[in-house]
């Protein structure tokens, strides 16, 4: 009697067996194996053709076979193959879970009940449901003593576990997508490849109008602590993506540079201040102070003992 695995089951089977090893084996990152390297596409419709050809040269061969068999092995060669295929496995598996009787047994569990001629049948919870009952009852008993007994952690806490969680892959987030600042999310860049790709973006695009140094031309003086639109990397980061004032002043950036980039450049910017320029221009606008900025008249005051720790050293000097 033949009692090979359908081809519509083996084929699929094997198919999806080969793919779940390339996947387990083939580093891909978040990415399947199958979407990050093209190559393993074609690799899969391969392995895919050269099953459905094994099949089909096994078919070949058991046809071939077939036809050295003499007429009554032929005949139950025939009977066996075309008894109907079934999942004895499956279907035991599913008789334990339901305990469902069948038509021919419904007699065993019919009861007496006799409405109009309709009868009752006395079938039992299906197991799957009853031992799920239960474990809902376990999880129950653990969430109380857990969450009301125990006190491990409330809603409150977990709620600010989470937002913590979310605020660190954000930020992690950020250091990867630098293009999605903005001018509520634009910070100073203090690191060398930044600065010096800001020092490079303001060359090529901004000395014609304030100078290489800085010093100010047809521009305002990027030196001075006088600024017209504001100072500080939230305002020159909005300047230059924004503009300058209507009908005056330079252009927005916006449509040429990155936000990455206008972050930079505006960053470099920010390190000209306090130096000499080498012919600087007049002060224009306002002194800018950082509303950020600690207030002076709050920071404390040295201790005596810092005084004269101070004054010793300079004596020993």
């Amino acid at each position: 009697m033949s009692t090979k695995t359908p081809w519509w089951i083996r084929i699929p089977l094997l198919f999806f067996l080969i793919f779940g090893l390339m996947e387990y084996f083939i580093d891909s990152g978040e990415k399947p194996a199958i979407i990050e390297y093209p190559i393993t596409q074609f690799f899969m419709l391969m392995v895919l053709l050269i099953l459905i050809a094994i099949e089909l040269i096994l078919s070949s061969i058991e046809n071939v076979m077939f036809q050295t068999l003499s007429p009554e092995a032929q005949e139950r060669y025939l009977a066996a193959k075309n008894k109907k295929w079934e999942w004895k496995w499956g279907k035991s598996v599913y008789k334990r879970l339901t305990r469902s009787k069948s038509i021919e047994k419904e007699g065993e569990i019919i009861l007496d009940h006799n409405y109009d001629g309709i009868r009752e049948l006395d079938n039992v919870l299906p197991p799957w449901w009853v031992y799920l009952f239960y474990v809902t009852i376990i999880f129950g008993v653990i969430y109380l003593v857990r969450f009301h007994i125990a006190g491990d952690y409330d809603q409150d806490l977990e709620y600010e576990q989470e937002v913590a969680a979310a605020q660190l892959a954000i930020e992690e987030y950020k250091k990867t997508a630098k293009d999605l600042v903005d001018i509520n999310t634009v910070e100073f860049l203090t690191d060398a490849s930044d600065l010096n790709a800001g020092k490079k973006i303001f060359t090529d695009n901004c000395v014609v109008c304030h100078m290489a140094d800085g010093g100010g031309g047809i521009g305002p003086n990027l030196t001075d602590e006088h600024w017209i639109l504001g100072g500080g990397i939230k305002n020159v980061f909005n300047t230059i993506s924004e503009g300058g004032r209507d009908g005056k002043g330079m252009v927005a950036w916006k449509q040429s540079l990155k936000p990455a980039e206008m972050a930079q450049v505006a960053s470099y910017i920010l390190t000209l201040g306090g130096t000499t320029p080498a012919s600087p221009k007049a002060p224009e606008g306002e002194i800018w102070v950082d509303p950020d900025a600690p207030d002076p008249t709050e920071i404390p005051e040295e201790t005596p003992t810092e005084q004269v720790t101070d004054s010793t050293n300079v004596a020993m000097n």
